[in-house]
Order: C-alpha cells, then sequence, then structure tokens
C-alpha cells in the first residue's frame, strides 16, 4: 500500500466548510494517510523543517490539500514549501529525497468554476494558476500526478445553513474524486 500524506494548507480550518469536509472523508476513507494541518500546528509561519522533510521522505503521494486565495496557495503553504523544499534536500547537489514521489493538487475556489475560464470574469484556468507546482514537480523529481478542483464554495455564500449544507454536499463530491483520483497512483 502506498503512503500518502495529505498537507492541508488552509490558513484556518477552523472557518472553513469546504476544506474541512474534505479533509474529513479523506481521515474517513483513508485510515492510514498522515494528514497535517498546517494551521495547528505552525499558527506562527515557524515551520519545523525536519520533522516536515521526515514526513515528505516517508510518502509516496503527497497531496496539498488548500483554497485558492488571489489566485494562488495560502501563505502558510507558500511557506511551509519555502521552508521544506531546501537546496540540498528537494533540488540540487544531493538534492534527491522527493524524487520518483507523486503530487496531487486537490484545492478549492470561493469563485464558481465558470468563472475560471478563458472566457469567464477571471480570464484563467485553475490549472493556469498550478504552473509553480508543476515547474517544482520538475525541479525535484517529483511526477505532477494531477488536480481535483472545485469551485463556489466562498465564505460569502455562506449565508443559511441550506447553502452551508451545500457547499459541504459539493466538498465531499470533491474528495470522492480525489479518492478515485489516489486509486489510480
Amino acid at each position: 500500500m502506498k503512503k500518502v500524506l495529505i498537507i492541508s494548507g488552509h490558513t484556518d480550518l477552523r472557518t472553513s466548510v469546504a476544506n474541512k469536509a474534505i479533509l474529513e472523508v479523506l481521515a474517513n476513507k483513508l485510515p492510514n494517510a498522515e494528514i497535517a494541518e498546517l494551521d495547528s500546528l505552525y499558527p506562527d509561519f515557524n515551520i519545523d523543517v525536519k520533522a516536515e522533510q521526515r514526513r515528505l521522505i516517508g510518502a509516496d503521494i503527497i497531496v496539498l490539500q488548500f483554497p485558492i486565495f488571489w489566485y494562488s496557495a495560502p501563505s502558510l503553504l507558500e511557506r511551509w514549501m519555502e521552508a521544506t523544499f531546501l537546496f540540498g534536500f528537494s533540488h540540487g547537489d544531493n538534492g534527491d529525497k522527493l524524487k520518483g514521489k507523486k503530487l496531487i493538487l486537490s484545492f478549492t475556489s470561493g469563485a464558481p468554476e465558470d468563472m475560471y475560464t478563458h472566457d469567464g470574469w477571471i480570464g484563467y484556468t485553475p490549472d493556469e494558476f498550478m504552473s509553480c507546482f508543476k515547474a517544482t514537480c520538475k525541479l525535484c523529481g517529483i511526477e505532477y500526478a494531477g488536480h481535483v478542483y472545485t469551485g463556489g464554495v466562498s465564505y460569502a455564500a455562506r449565508t443559511s445553513p441550506e447553502l452551508a449544507e451545500s457547499q459541504k454536499e459539493k466538498s465531499v463530491k470533491h474528495a470522492e474524486r480525489l479518492l478515485e483520483l489516489l486509486k489510480t497512483l
């Protein structure tokens, strides 16, 4: 069985519906997966580099779970990568510790999916915003294994219990699509 590491990059899971629901499904369906919730581990952004590198070394498949904030990953996930993916570890001289691992991006957006098209209001596809992760994979010898995306799970659109429940249902479907992708690896 392949070892799955799920890194939650949400900056405050307590306030999340979508990312929290996705992680709950994954924890239930993948009891042997390791889930690292960066917001509870590092609320001060002081990353324990050695601990995080050990997590990465022990994984076969790495899933980055996060909401898109301002067309990018949340600052906490960016900080985690800056601190952890170091020269000599993930790339460069003797930096082969992540070589051969697989990476899946699992992300959500508040904006509806139809806005993330060339003809939509945002004008770019979600895949176009993920080029930095693909370049990181190439640099580190990681296989980019694809992404799972769900839009329309905004805080602003959670104005009633029914709307919050609808977002949770969308998030459960997202988790199910992610589980299907994981089965192929």
